[in-house]
């Protein structure tokens, strides 16, 4: 069975990947659109925790602000996964072997499953959250969660650049 590293030495001989490697406008013009929509996500999910805290909008309830922010987040996230995509095939070990690659990979999925929890119980009740009680306490829990995911996100996406791999 083919290992991890084996994988990212194919891919990064690969066409595409020399392609990816070699055109000096690539990688930089890539991140530059990741970046940009990482600023974005990241905002709107702010928003939305923001208001499931209660720090904003207090007077609306928070399916206003998640039907403002949300579409925003998964809109987004697939122009992230084309780019991101780009440059994982550009350099497969910078980021496929790279602890602070696979930490950020697993918080944003757990960051997108709160959003999506969220989301949900809005669908099914646009004033779930809005309730007096043990909901507002869950959202403001959920919302704390989903800001420290969303942090760390970042951190894991800047750390990238200054971890060492096994093979580098």
């Amino acid at each position: 069975m083919a290992s991890l590293h084996d994988f990212c030495e194919w891919l990064g001989m690969t066409d595409v990947s020399v392609g990816i490697q070699t055109v000096n406008w690539v990688i930089p013009t890539v991140q530059t659109v990741h970046i940009l929509c990482i600023a974005l996500v990241i905002s709107s999910a702010a928003m939305v925790n923001l208001r499931l805290i209660g720090a904003i909008a207090q007077d609306e309830p928070v399916a206003v602000t998640a039907r403002r922010y949300l579409p925003w987040i998964w809109y987004i996230l697939p122009v992230m996964l084309i780019t991101g995509t780009i440059l994982v095939i550009g350099e497969p070990a910078r980021s496929l072997e790279n602890p602070a690659f696979q930490m950020k990979m697993l918080l944003l999925i757990a960051a997108m499953l709160l959003t999506f929890i969220v989301q949900r119980q809005l669908r099914h009740d646009p004033l779930f959250w809005d309730r007096s009680g043990g909901r507002r306490v869950t959202a403001r829990g959920l919302a704390g969660i989903s800001i420290m995911l969303w942090v760390g996100i970042v951190f894991a996406g800047r750390w990238i650049a200054y971890m060492q791999t096994a093979a580098g």
